[in-house]
Formats: structure tokens, C-alpha cells, sequence
């Protein structure tokens, strides 16, 4: 369904952010991008939903391709219309707006008054809180009421490839749970999904196959069951030792994904 190859993307006359990346998502499940904070995954997004070019950047090199189309560089109206939909980091709801005016907007491509209210039935099904807050106006809402109103938002457009884009971003625990049960369900939908996450162990839950982004390169890729049992995975992304003790700085403090990957790349440069 979106197959990218070898993508470069840099940002004008300064050094790629994104080195020869390759990935694919097919017609079922849910693909995990996993990576730090600069690891290049909002890149990665920005270029497949068209809007590198709106943030300054370009495809320098590689394909992307949706449903056998290139869409490198494209308008992002455009790719929406394909049915490709982002919902993208910091969730960007209307604030000013209702819930019922925001699932509207996220409708706009969408031409049948009856399969909008059908998808519009199917979101309130899918988090009641906003059918209990439908005429609520959006900057009223929740961190996790945004959360969810902001992917609706991008479902009423009944797309055909949903890019979420950290939607675990600073809720509370039981939240991204609840988030995490939500992609699956989207997923048994029939709404193929690629999950943009730093929360490692919540997409490697709901994910059937990932891929770990460093430095703008993919370092690791496979089945996201056999990327959670690695020891690698396990060691930067899960704070876990795969000895069995929890992995941590010498105080015995955990010492985060963020720490690890800057001693590997001091490591790196050492030579």
C-alpha cells in the first residue's frame, strides 16, 4: 500500500536528515516507526503527507509510492484526496470549533451526506466521550479528548492509509492504553495504520511489524513481536537489561532511550 525507497530528505542547502530510508506498509495492520527525539520520523511523515515542502525541506532522492502512484512532492490536498490522512503530532484540533464542526472539517473530501453521518455514528461508537462532548468546543477538551477527536477527525475522511503521528504524546498511562486498544480496532477496521511513536512498548503491542529509526537511517526492522524480545529494543527502547535487571546509570536511575542512543553515538564517532 505505501512503499518508500531509499528516501533522502534535507531541509535547503544543509546535510540530509533522512538517509536513503526504506520502509513499506501493506493493505493490513499496523506499522510501528519507532525513534528518539531528531531521529527523523516527523521528516518521514512530512514527506509521505506533503508537507516537507510547507516546513522548508525536499525528497532530495528515492520514491514514495501509494497504492502504485508516486506521490513524492505532491500537493497535501492532494494526497488527502487519495485517502492518505495524517493526524499529525501535538493533535492541532480546531480549538475554536465544536467536536461536531471538527469531524465535519475532517469530512470536507467526503461528498455523501448519508456516509458522513455513518462515519460520524462510527466515531461516537468508537470514543463516546465525544458524543457526550459533540457540541463542546474543542479547546475545552482534555489532552486525551483532543487525542481522540483529532484522529475522528482524520477517520471521517474515510481514508484508505491512516499516519498518526505520536498520538501517545503526553497523556497519562491508562490514556495510551486506551489509545494503543484504539489503533487496533481501527486496524480490525480495515484501516491499515503506520504509528509514529516514542512510546516503544505501546506500538510494539498493537504493531505487526516495525521499524527502529536512528539518526535518520533505519538500524533495526522485523516482526514487532521479535523487535520487542531483542536485546537491543529491549535495552534502548524498553529500559530493560537483557540480563534481567532493569537497565540503568550507576546511581541505578533508568537511564531512557535519549541517554543510550547518545552513548552509541559518541560511540560512533569514536570510531
Amino acid at each position: 500500500m505505501l512503499d518508500i525507497e531509499g528516501l533522502v530528505v534535507r531541509y535547503g542547502g544543509r546535510e540530509p536528515v533522512l538517509h536513503g530510508v526504506s520502509l513499506e506498509v501493506t493493505e493490513a495492520g499496523v506499522v510501528a516507526l519507532l525513534g528518539a527525539n531528531g531521529a527523523g520520523k516527523t521528516s518521514l511523515m512530512r514527506a509521505v503527507s506533503g508537507t516537507l515542502p510547507l516546513h522548508g525541506g525536499s525528497v532530495a532522492a528515492g520514491s514514495i509510492r501509494f497504492l502504485g502512484k508516486d506521490i513524492a512532492g505532491k500537493d497535501p490536498a492532494a494526497v488527502v484526496a487519495g485517502g492518505l490522512v495524517q493526524t499529525p503530532e501535538g493533535r492541532h484540533v480546531f480549538g475554536a470549533l465544536t467536536v461536531d464542526e471538527n469531524l465535519d472539517a475532517g469530512a470536507i473530501t467526503v461528498r455523501s451526506r448519508e456516509a458522513k453521518e455513518r462515519t460520524r455514528r462510527q466515531m461516537f461508537e468508537l470514543f463516546p466521550r465525544l458524543a457526550e462532548r459533540r457540541r463542546q468546543r474543542a479547546g475545552t477538551l482534555s489532552g486525551g479528548e483532543q487525542q481522540m477527536l483529532a484522529i475522528a477527525r482524520a477517520l471521517m475522511s474515510q481514508p484508505k492509509l491512516l499516519l498518526l503521528d505520536e498520538p501517545s504524546l503526553g497523556l497519562a498511562p491508562l490514556l495510551v492504553k486506551q489509545i494503543g486498544e484504539t489503533v487496533r480496532e481501527i486496524s480490525r477496521d480495515g484501516v491499515p495504520v503506520l504509528l509514529v511513536e516514542q512510546n516503544a512498548a505501546m506500538a510494539l503491542s498493537v504493531a505487526h511489524r516495525a521499524y527502529v529509526l536512528e539518526l535518520g537511517r533505519v538500524v533495526l526492522s522485523g516482526p514487532a513481536g521479535e523487535l520487542s524480545h531483542s536485546d537491543e529494543v529491549r535495552r534502548l527502547y524498553l529500559g530493560e537489561d537483557p540480563a534481567g535487571d532493569e537497565a540503568g546509570t550507576p546511581d541505578g536511575k533508568p537511564r531512557g532511550v535519549r541517554g543510550d542512543l547518545a552513548t552509541r553515538r559518541l560511540a560512533r564517532w569514536a570510531g
